[in-house]
């Protein structure tokens, strides 16, 4: 597939071409991303998580938000478009949302019940004629359970989902709310609307939209919640998929801030006086295994554990120059919700290869498969390096043949909705697409039954008979007690049932120039860009 991505020196020539005597003046974050294009700004961006913390949630919020202010505790749910929310005393499978009074969209029309419900609209109904075709997919399937909603007065709203769901709340935060004066005013065309840009209620807007090259967001001085003002006037977004290209813009001066740089710079950038952030947090870089396709070698538990115990983490963690720790399960060993598994994976190529042989693969009959990787992307690290370690640490360790295909982040993610069988794939056997892992919802979307691809996220098509019981005690529990209790019982069977082949929990990783200054590494895969200031 041909990149539409700009060489470093073109981007950086538009960039400065941007830059007006006015605009010099101002306090202006330059980031560089590691999408290789634009996330869409419609109101619900593509590329992923990537797309989400960038021009998702700073621009365009939900009911419910995350808290990302604390770095040494994990991320929690704080009150957003609405004050407060809980289930209906008659229904569980209902929740009222009461909105909040006073909020406007960047536009400056009113956000109310009526606006909500038309971007429920715009997302579940397809008979609407708001309707949006290539947003409809990611958001349906970030909150795969929602079955209605009502409007119950201009500032209360209901949700009913298909099954009761104490995680429910964890879903709602990736509900979005654009404005739809913004579709009215671009005709009616969600391309158009791209292009105005649209107007959401958060603390930042989008101001300027260069196709393929760039995003200027500026701050909303007229955001609701004035304790969340922006400390920068404006944040420039640019798409810089090569790691060392982003290395090379930080290094020049051209940009403030990067994702994830190339592990072998960071001790020259430290020497350089350069920040280097990391932190935990609950997120996995894993394979995803195709254990549905036909005649799929992964449809075997035993050879699904067996490459668990093949893989030499510590040599990752190496590579990435310890910017990354080992992953044996979805949670990490120390998650309170990890359980006791039957099995701890380590490096023991003893064990994965008895086994394998179990399983009928031997020197003889030597496994072989392909995984489908990106090129770059969101939460991806450095796939290629990575992924050509694991290829020849399979080989050497357990005799294992893994073929390598390397796609764009965004078709990755098209291919991972798709079924197990799709032409699509071509032939892959696993996928590399790294995700979070941060709470019961999450863990609902990725594993449960109920969402296979391609109208859920559960792309290996996994069913745990074991996992199924204890997701739907702890939906209906009501005491955090039993919700946790169940919780350690559903991610043991993620272990020892292995529907992913875990390879490293990243820290985060990301390099700053010593005028940045405010930032919060919160233990979420988001950020909260107003507590960013400049020097």
């Amino acid at each position: 597939m041909k990149s539409r991505r700009l060489p470093l020196a073109a981007l950086l020539v538009a960039f400065a071409a941007s830059l007006s005597p006015a605009l010099a003046q101002e306090k202006v974050l330059r980031i560089a991303m590691t999408a290789s294009d634009i996330p869409t700004t419609t109101g619900m961006p593509n590329n992923g998580f990537e797309g989400m913390r960038f021009l998702g949630f700073p621009i365009f919020e939900g009911l419910i938000q995350f808290d990302l202010t604390k770095a040494d505790r994990l991320a929690t749910l704080k009150p957003g478009l609405a004050e407060k929310w809980a289930q209906a005393p008659d229904d569980k499978k209902t929740w009222i949302f009461t909105l909040r009074k006073g909020v406007k969209f960047h536009d400056g029309t009113d956000f109310n019940a009526d606006a909500l419900i038309w971007n429920l609209e715009r997302i579940f109904n397809k008979d609407s004629a708001q309707f949006e075709i290539n947003a409809t997919g990611i958001m349906r399937s970030r909150v795969p359970i929602l079955a209605s909603y009502k409007k119950i007065d201009d500032y209360t709203v209901s949700m009913t989902t298909t099954i009761v769901a104490s995680y429910f709340p964890w879903m709602v935060p990736y509900i979005l709310s654009a404005s739809p004066a913004s579709w009215e005013k671009a005709g009616k065309d969600w391309a158009k609307v791209a292009m105005l840009p649209a107007a959401g209620t958060g603390p930042f807007k989008i101001v300027s939209v260069v196709p393929r090259q760039s995003v200027t967001l500026a701050r909303n001085d007229d955001y609701w919640d004035p304790t969340r003002k922006a400390k920068v006037d404006k944040v420039l977004l640019l798409p810089i998929p090569e790691a060392n290209t982003r290395l090379a813009a930080l290094r020049s001066g051209r940009v403030d801030w990067i994702e994830v740089p190339p592990p072998d710079g960071i001790p020259s950038l430290k020497q350089a006086g350069f920040v280097i952030s990391t932190g935990s947090y609950p997120h996995v870089w894993p394979w995803f295994y195709n254990m549905a396709a036909k005649n799929s070698p992964l449809a075997d538990v035993r050879v699904r554990q067996a490459l668990n115990y093949c893989i030499d983490r510590n040599a990752i963690v190496s590579l990435l120059n310890g910017t990354a720790e080992p992953s044996v399960g979805w949670l990490k060993p120390g998650d309170p919700a990890f359980g006791n598994p039957q099995n701890r994976y380590s490096f023991d190529p003893a064990k994965g290869k008895k086994l394998l042989a179990e399983a009928g693969y031997t020197a003889a009959k030597r496994l072989s498969f392909k995984v489908m990787i990106s090129t770059s992307g969101s939460g991806q690290m450095l796939p290629l390096p990575m992924n050509e370690a694991l290829q020849e640490n399979l080989k050497q360790a357990c005799g294992v043949d893994v073929a390598v295909e390397p796609v764009e982040w965004q078709v990755l993610l098209t291919v991972a909705r798709a079924v197990p069988d799709s032409p699509t794939l071509n032939g892959a056997m696993a996928l590399n697409v790294s995700s979070p892992s941060s709470d019961v919802g999450m863990m609902f979307r990725y594993f449960a039954a109920s969402n296979f691809s391609p109208s859920g996220s559960n792309w290996e098509q996994w069913n745990d008979d074991k996992f199924e019981e204890a997701m739907k005690t702890l939906a209906e529990a009501t005491d955090e007690a039993t919700i946790e209790k169940y919780f350690k019982v559903a991610h043991e069977r993620l272990v020892d049932n292995p529907p992913w082949l875990y390879i490293v929990h990243d820290l985060n990783p990301r390099a700053f120039s010593k005028n940045v200054q405010g930032f919060v590494s919160p233990q979420s895969w988001f950020v909260d860009l107003t507590l960013v200031s400049l020097k």
